[in-house]
């Protein structure tokens, strides 16, 4: 028989003494459903404006220090789009025993010890320190209860992001009907329905080596949505090089937006 249970009471153990790999067994799981949020804007487009021209002129930079004049730098349009991010939290649970073995020393002079009704025989012992004496083994059982909790922000791509990037802001009452009216500027998820999922069950559910008998084991995500933050992408226009550049502010914290620069490869082959 490759897999045995044994009921009582007020449990349930799954027998794992018969050497069956325990990632052929499965892991108990509870996920609630991804609820959707679309945060309220709470900065107004003019205060993000001002905020923009401020800083123009450092937006076409040459060089490090070569700034160019403020009139030669044109405001062109301020934009609205909703950026999505995703909010998971999860917890791992198992309960279960490990086989154990347990030395005793007793006397050379004794030849027999009987505990809880069973008999044992003393053996001799190579170890120093136990000199003058012998040894029983007793066989047992140990029972552990292990946890493991993470949450996570990833971005669209399923990237790992920061807190900083989801404030806390009011939520709009009808998030479905805001998204369907914003259509295409509600950035889309690039991940599938469950990528969220997955990459915070590998970072959790961890099942310990030693094994021997499982009580109880859960793995749970209790917290899990989608927030679309409102984000300003203010356009400007070198008028001397027709350049255009961006940036962006978020719409409920007013901040400015540092994007990561992407590296770029140069091909040195001649």
């Amino acid at each position: 028989m490759v897999e045995s249970t044994v009921e009582s009471s007020s449990e349930v153990v799954v027998d794992l003494t018969a050497k069956v790999p325990t990632e052929t067994v499965p892991v108990n799981e509870e996920v609630v459903e991804r609820k959707t949020i679309v945060y309220e804007t709470l900065v107004d487009p003019t205060v993000v404006k001002v905020a923009g021209e401020k800083l123009r002129t450092k937006l076409f930079v040459r060089f490090g220090f070569l700034r160019p004049k403020s009139e030669e730098i044109q405001f062109v349009s301020i934009e609205k789009y909703y950026e999505p991010y995703i909010v998971i939290s999860g917890k791992y649970t198992i309960d279960y025993y490990r086989a154990c073995i347990y030395t005793v020393d007793v006397d050379k002079k004794v030849r027999e010890v009987i505990l809880l009704n069973q008999k044992f025989k003393p053996k001799e012992t190579e170890y120093v320190s136990r000199k003058g004496c012998n040894i029983i083994r007793l066989e047992g059982e140990e029972r552990l209860l292990n946890e493991d909790k993470a949450s996570l922000i990833l971005n669209k791509s399923g990237q790992e992001s920061t807190l900083e990037k989801v404030p806390v802001a009011p939520s709009e009452k009808n998030p479905k009907k805001i998204l369907k009216k914003l259509g295409e500027k509600a950035k889309k998820l690039e991940i599938s329905p469950d990528t969220d999922v997955d990459i915070i069950r590998s970072r959790i559910v961890k099942r310990p080596k030693d094994i021997k008998r499982i009580v109880h084991e859960l793995f749970e995500v209790n917290e899990r949505a989608v927030i679309y933050t409102p984000i300003y992408e203010v356009l400007f226009r070198n008028l001397k090089t027709g350049e255009e550049k961006t940036i962006e502010f978020d719409g409920v914290t007013s901040k400015r937006i540092q994007r990561e620069k992407r590296r770029k490869l140069i091909n040195l082959s001649f």
